[in-house]
């Protein structure tokens, strides 16, 4: 089959199965991987031969390992850092050494196997856990918090865990790459020269792309970082994951942060999805045929083994009893990291092959229960039982609120924000203006607000406000758009820079719309009149009036925009209805001056 077929085949398969496991919510993962076991040998057998597509798999890893360390920054580790470094820790401990002795005692695993085991069957998946709390709404309750920091804590594990891979391969089977403690001096070196070049070289490298404003060079430049460090540190015997990990922890805290996910979101999503595909293409269904019994036994027993871990520290670290059950149900299963360990353990040759794919079934038969498990504790317990413990509330994860362009509009809006301590997201697309708010302090991402990808590496699905300071009018209108379409649960703040922007902001909805100089050239009319001797009172209330009638003006207008001559026509008609409104007040206020006062009646018997 020519690589064009095989690439048809991999895009029906995830068109078709795709769809069908999210319409029963059990995610896209358990869906690529069915499309997988289908199209591979031991389904259709549509594709036998996989090792090309394994490598590309391998690269969307890759990826992903880099978008999970621009996701750790450190202010967001800080603010969560007990529960995140307390469950987090004591979840990773004790299930690694519960599961790993039952390797090492029941199966006779060699220890580097066990702990190895132990390691992976502790790691849930991120993904998976992540979508099905988001679509039960259950992200800010007490044990979703708690999960989220659990998850957050094995994605940090994941860099001492990579690391630890080959030196477990070194001890095992003496390498070529030398006895453990000479690599893990080369790990320090290059880990010092990618943290000194992050900082020094791929920066400024950044800010030279992203000031071309060509976004296909950016997109380019942002791959080139994942795969250039990935390559170097895998010149010294660590995996390619490592490296891309450690470059999306370097830009973190960056201003390219945004940007980068979303240049990189697109690729990692596809790739992602290919890796997976692979892993249920290179499933041996043939042991599951040949043991199902004990497949079934383990599969049960690692949940169980999870589930008996988390409801224990759960209860240990405060947690209510209702949100230690329900942080239980939560992660009992194993995620794909698994697969990327069983795999490098295999190829390193800490584990048996054939073993390392029984225990990939193991993970994958866990993948699929979970969202049944979870179900079954909505089911067994009723809904209405609420967890009314009171916990305290972290700073928010992500800022409510974001203001796109940061310019001169966009500052005052922010400078408010931050004088009453409310923290917010701030996207510019100038990399000029960007470098030049840093240098002040001010904390502001580089990014185009008009595209999706951005909005979404924001999360402004989080949000609550949007502040839509963008000078561009076709830009600041694609935006609007985009809001509108993709995220309209939030509350849009627009700045428009004239009438015709307004009208087109408004014909999306756009509830609270300023021009940019109106306020300010009110304010300027009202001192104009008080220094012609008209009174404070009597200037407030024309510059009032005239506001009302203006916005007025513009709600009717906004139905003949696009007809010049009605919009013309309907100028002139309102230029005379507010020449007439005030000249009426003239005329009136001339009758009450002229109008010679009534003689007061005097008293009787005065």
């Amino acid at each position: 089959m020519s690589l064009l077929a095989q690439i048809a085949v991999f895009l029906a398969a995830a068109v078709i199965a795709i769809p069908i496991f999210r319409y029963f919510k059990l995610g896209s993962v358990l869906g690529y991987l069915a499309a997988g076991i289908i199209i591979g040998p031991a389904g259709l057998g549509l594709i036998s031969k996989i090792d090309t597509t394994e490598h590309l798999g391998e690269f969307g890893i890759v990826l992903l390992m880099f978008v999970i360390g621009l996701e750790l920054q450190p202010s967001r580790l800080w603010v969560m850092r007990k529960p995140i470094f307390g469950l987090g820790s004591a979840q990773v401990l004790v299930t690694t050494v519960g599961t790993g002795s039952i390797a090492y005692f029941a199966f006779a695993q060699p220890w580097q196997s066990a702990l190895v085991i132990g390691l992976a069957l502790s790691m849930s998946s991120t993904a998976l856990v992540l979508q099905l709390l988001a679509e039960r709404g259950q992200l800010n309750s007490q044990y979703g918090r708690s999960a989220f920091s659990i998850l957050l804590f094995q994605d940090i594990a994941v860099l001492p865990t990579l690391a630890l891979l080959p030196l477990l391969g070194g001890v095992l089977t003496a390498r070529a790459t030398g006895p453990g403690g000479w690599l893990a001096i080369k790990f320090i070196a290059v880990l010092a020269t990618v943290i000194i070049g992050g900082r020094y070289v791929l920066r400024p490298m950044l800010r030279i792309v992203a000031a071309t404003g060509v976004a296909e060079a950016f997109t380019a430049a942002g791959l080139l970082v994942v795969i250039g460090t990935a390559l170097l540190v895998s010149q010294v015997g660590l995996s390619l994951s490592l490296g891309s990990f450690l470059a999306g922890v370097l830009l973190a805290d960056s201003e390219f942060r945004h940007e980068l996910e979303a240049d990189i979101e697109p690729f990692k999503g596809l790739l992602l999805g290919l890796f997976f595909i692979t892993v249920g293409m290179s499933a041996n269904l043939s042991l599951v045929l040949q043991k199902p019994l004990i497949l079934i036994a383990l599969i049960l027993g690692f949940m169980l083994l999870k589930l008996a871990v988390l409801l224990a520290i759960g209860r240990i670290s405060g947690l209510s009893p209702v949100a230690a059950r329900g942080l239980a149900f939560s992660l009992p299963s194993g995620g794909e990291f698994a697969f990327v360990l069983f795999g490098l353990a295999a190829t390193l040759g800490i584990m048996d092959a054939e073993y390392a794919e029984f225990l990939v079934l193991v993970v994958t038969g866990s993948m699929i229960l979970s969202p049944l498990v979870l179900l079954l504790h909505d089911v067994t317990f009723s809904k209405k039982e609420a967890d009314d413990r009171p916990f305290d509330t972290p700073e928010e994860l992500y800022p409510k609120v974001i203001i796109a362009g940061f310019g001169r509009f966009g500052q005052m809006v922010g400078r408010i924000l931050r004088a009453r301590q409310i923290p917010f997201t701030a996207l510019e697309a100038s990399q000029t203006q960007v470098d030049f708010l840093r240098r002040f302090g001010n904390k502001v991402f580089y990014g185009d607000a008009s595209r999706l990808e951005l909005l979404r590496a924001a999360h402004a699905e989080n949000a609550e406000v949007f502040v839509l300071a963008i000078d561009d009018v076709e830009a600041s209108v694609k935006t609007a758009e985009l809001i509108r379409k993709h995220f309209p649960h939030l509350k849009i703040f627009a700045r428009a820079r004239n009438r015709q922007h307004t009208f087109r902001l408004m014909d999306l909805d756009v509830r609270y719309i300023i021009r940019e100089t109106f306020v300010s050239s009110l304010e300027l009319s009202e001192k104009v009149l008080e220094s012609l001797g008209m009174s404070k009172s009597k200037a407030v209330d024309t510059v009032r009036r005239f506001r009302a009638h203006d916005e007025a003006t513009m709600a009717k207008q906004a139905s003949v925009k696009d007809d010049e001559k009605k919009l013309l026509q309907s100028a002139r008609e309102s230029a005379e209805q507010l020449q007439s409104l005030f000249e009426a007040d003239v005329v009136g206020a001339d009758r009450v001056e002229t109008q010679e006062p009534k003689p007061k009646r005097r008293a009787i018997g005065s």
